[in-house]
């Protein structure tokens, strides 16, 4: 089976996600600043989802990049995960519009973090087909990162609860942790 189908299919997908959050950014009916102000918690919502999914497609395309085999498995948990992916501009706009109310962040939160485990998931079965000694085994080794995002996801959703923006920070610090570089995957190009 060939991985550029899933791949091509992938990144239509995302590019998918990525128009329908944008044209979920309305313009302000006003000229004034204080509009654009106004509705800046639904920017910033829309920055936190792109860079999501741009996390995810970034991590997608090095990982496809070192597996050689695919198989039924793995098409359908690619598909788990662009479900939930396909989810952030849902929970993007309900944020948005409740100016990240308690529900709505919660809502996001399991979102990220069922995205998290289907990813998780993907990377298991990718292993399992081409080995444990396979570049893309060897390049995520034990995880750490994908490990401590699912811990920091876990804390951050109860936290909601006390206050949504509490949440927030937890999954914003996943995000950055993620777009700090990450050379496993690049370090395993040069093995490969």
């Amino acid at each position: 089976m060939h991985k550029a189908r899933l791949e091509a299919f992938s990144d239509g997908v995302l590019a998918i996600i990525i128009t329908i959050m944008v044209l979920e950014l309305k313009a302000p009916h006003s000229a004034d600043l204080s509009a654009l102000v106004a509705n800046a918690h639904v920017f910033l919502g829309y920055v936190l989802s792109f860079v999501y999914v741009g996390i995810y497609w970034n991590n997608h395309h090095h990982m496809f990049q070192l597996v050689k085999h695919i198989d039924g498995s793995v098409l359908w948990a690619n598909l788990h995960l662009l479900f939930w992916l396909s989810l952030f501009p849902f929970a993007n706009a309900w944020m948005g519009e409740t100016h990240f109310a308690m529900w709505p962040v919660i809502a996001y939160g399991v979102i990220l973090l069922m995205a998290a485990t289907a990813y998780s998931i993907l990377v298991w079965r990718l292993i399992a087909i081409n080995g444990r000694k396979s570049a893309l085994a060897t390049a995520v080794g034990k995880d750490v990162k994908g490990n401590i995002s699912l811990v920091i996801y876990l804390v951050s959703l109860p936290l909601a609860f006390l206050h949504p923006y509490l949440s927030l920070g937890g999954y914003l610090a996943i995000a950055l942790l993620w777009l700090i570089p990450d050379r496993r995957m690049e370090n395993a190009f040069g093995r490969k």
